[in-house]
């Protein structure tokens, strides 16, 4: 029997894989209107790249430091959790040369800068709490192939890797979404062996690397008082091998302990993609040190490979689905790379795939 909804449409069994903003977006949007929804993620948690790093002086943001909003629907979307969502004072971004000069002060932009408290994984956690609670969403499940239920050939089924490498089989699903990096979606479908109709378009997609480091400084704290480095809480700099740097402590709802985020850029990292984390971390450091005059030894310093961070070609548009296939894509890569196109493509795939 097929049971109906009250918009007189066949109530769905959606997977989704991933449970990053676009992954847990759709979720939210496919849930509230009534349908099934089950996510499966390969991690311990729901972020994505809105990741933060716990340490002992306190966390990191070491995925996205902070998101814009200018589509309505985030807007309103963001206004949900007015306890989470906090505005950054770092609109003034410096831009500096490469020996750490500001070539460009106080940068003002229209966009307002965001950050998730106490940490920018906080958003996608908290809307991800009804699946959590209703135990539609399935951690460290890291699904390696796609294909159709044995029992029912109309629907779909995932082999998924759980934890101490057992396997799962689930099953039953009209559509299966990927919010995941586009070189990862191309990886699964291939070994499903699921052609997508519009598959020249996502080889074309590209997407850059990103070395990240962390550091602690926690002796050079006084409260209300910058005593360490540069007087300023976040850059875009110039640096063959730095892209950007961010004082974490000067982010509402932080640990006040001097910490910093500093990411490499996209070419640095592509050359760089497979050196060592040792070797990685004590070129940033470097540069860090070149950048900010800070020449004091961290207490705390570690780095993370992001292998797909910043979309360089986008698909060019908001996401992919075959209603024929009941298959579907989508993630920030589809428009962009800023935490709204991931947003705005989970979305639109969930709007479409209805």
């Amino acid at each position: 029997m097929t049971h109906q909804n009250t918009m007189t449409k066949p109530i769905q069994n959606f997977a989704i894989i991933g449970a990053g903003m676009a992954g847990i977006t759709c979720a939210r949007t496919l849930m509230q209107a009534g349908h099934r929804v089950t996510v499966f993620e390969k991690s311990k948690g729901a972020s994505g790249r809105l990741s933060t790093r716990s340490s002992s002086f306190g966390n990191f943001d070491h995925g996205a430091q902070y998101f814009t909003v200018r589509d309505n629907r985030f807007e309103q979307a963001i206004a949900t959790t007015p306890n989470i969502c906090k505005p950054w004072s770092a609109n003034a971004v410096r831009v500096l040369d490469a020996m750490g000069r500001v070539i460009e002060a106080a940068r003002n932009t229209h966009d307002k800068h965001w950050v998730a408290t106490p940490g920018m994984n906080a958003l996608v956690k908290a809307w991800a709490q009804p699946l959590v609670q209703t135990d539609t969403i399935h951690f460290e499940s890291k699904v390696f192939k796609i294909e159709r239920d044995t029992l029912l050939p109309e629907l779909w089924q995932l082999h998924s890797e759980e934890p101490e490498g057992a396997q799962s089989v689930f099953s039953g699903f009209d559509q299966v979404l990927l919010a995941m990096p586009s070189d990862q979606a191309i990886d699964l479908l291939r070994t499903s062996k699921i052609k997508m109709e519009n598959a020249a378009a996502l080889a074309k997609v590209q997407v850059a690397p990103c070395w990240t480091l962390m550091v602690a400084f926690p002796n050079a704290v006084q409260p209300g008082l910058i005593t360490l480095g540069p007087q300023w809480n976040a850059a875009r700099s110039v640096h063959h091998r730095v892209a950007w740097l961010a004082r974490e402590s000067s982010k509402p709802g932080r640990d006040q302990i001097e910490r910093w985020t500093v990411q490499a850029s996209a070419a640095w990292s592509q050359e760089h993609l497979e050196d060592t984390p040792e070797r990685v971390q004590a070129k940033l450091l470097k540069a860090f040190s070149e950048i900010t005059g800070i020449r004091a030894t961290p207490a705390h310093a570690e780095v993370h490979r992001w292998r797909y961070a910043k979309t360089l070609q986008p698909l060019g548009a908001t996401h992919m689905l075959s209603k024929k296939q009941g298959i579907g894509l989508c993630g920030d890569w589809c428009i962009g790379h800023r935490v709204e196109d991931a947003f705005i493509s989970g979305l639109e795939l969930a709007l479409d795939a209805l």
